[in-house]
C-alpha cells in the first residue's frame, strides 16, 4: 500500500514522501496515528495545498518538543524493584513502567514513545531514548534499584548494587521460589502488555475502518 507521510518516520521517510507499506502496518498504526494518509490523487492534491500549513505546524511541534527535551535534560527515574544478590530482578521494567515514572516526573509521555528494545532485567542505570518529536528525542536514565536508599548510591557513584560473591548461602528451595516468583511476574507483565496491545489493535482497527468510510464518502 502507498501512503503520504504527514511527518518524519523513522525508517520510512519525511514529511511529503509517497512510500509503499505493508497494508496492516498502515491500517494498524500510520492511518489512526495520523501519520500519513492513503497515496491518493486526491490526497495527494489536498496534501500539496496544505504542504505549508503542515510544514509551518511540524516546526512549532518541534520547537515545543525541544523546550520539553531542555527541561528533560539530565532527567533520572527511578524504579524501585525486587533482585537478587547478583542484580537480577525478580520481574522487569518495561516501557510502559518507564513512561509512568517520566509522566510522574512531570513530563506527560506515552509507551510507544519510550524506545526500549527488550524489558530492563537487572539493577543498574540504563539510558532509555524518549521520543518528544518525530525529529526530538532524549536520553532519559532509568535508576533500577531495591531500594530508594541504593538508588541513591547508585546515582551518585553510576555504578550498580550488584553483590560480588554470587553464591548464596541459602538453601536450593530458595532459588526455586524466587524463580517461581519471578515467573509469576513476568506472565503477570506479559498477560497486561497482551490485553493492552489487544485493546489498542481494536482501537487502531476501528479508527481505520472510520477513515475508509470517511474516504469512501467523500
Amino acid at each position: 500500500m502507498e501512503v503520504i507521510l504527514l511527518e518524519r518516520v523513522e525508517k520510512l521517510g519525511q514529511m511529503g514522501d509517497v512510500v509503499s507499506v505493508k497494508p496492516g502496518f498502515a491500517r494498524n498504526y500510520l492511518l489512526p496515528q495520523k501519520k500519513a494518509l492513503r497515496a491518493t490523487e486526491a490526497n495527494k492534491t489536498a496534501f500539496d495545498e496544505q504542504k505549508a500549513q503542515l510544514e509551518a505546524e511540524n516546526l512549532k511541534r518541534k520547537s515545543e518538543a525541544e523546550g520539553v527535551a531542555a527541561k528533560m535534560d539530565d532527567l533520572k527515574v527511578t524504579m524501585i524493584r525486587q533482585a537478587g544478590e547478583a542484580g537480577q530482578l525478580y520481574g522487569s521494567v518495561n516501557a510502559r513502567d518507564i513512561a509512568n515514572g517520566v509522566t510522574d516526573a512531570g513530563f506527560t509521555v506515552s509507551r510507544s514513545q519510550i524506545s526500549l528494545a527488550s524489558p530492563i532485567k537487572t539493577l543498574g542505570l540504563f539510558p532509555v531514548a524518549v521520543a518528544l518529536h518525530p525529529e526530538v528525542a532524549i536520553d532519559v536514565t532509568v535508576n533500577v534499584a531495591r531500594s530508594e536508599e541504593e538508588a541513591t548510591i547508585q546515582a551518585e557513584t553510576g555504578v550498580a548494587l550488584i553483590s560480588k560473591d554470587e553464591e548464596e548461602e541459602a538453601p536450593e528451595a530458595v532459588p526455586a521460589a524466587e524463580e517461581i516468583f519471578e515467573e509469576d511476574v513476568l506472565a503477570e507483565q506479559a498477560a497486561e502488555d497482551e490485553a493492552e496491545e489487544a485493546t489498542e489493535e481494536a482501537q487502531a482497527e476501528e479508527a481505520a475502518e472510520e477513515e475508509e468510510t470517511k474516504e469512501e464518502a467523500s
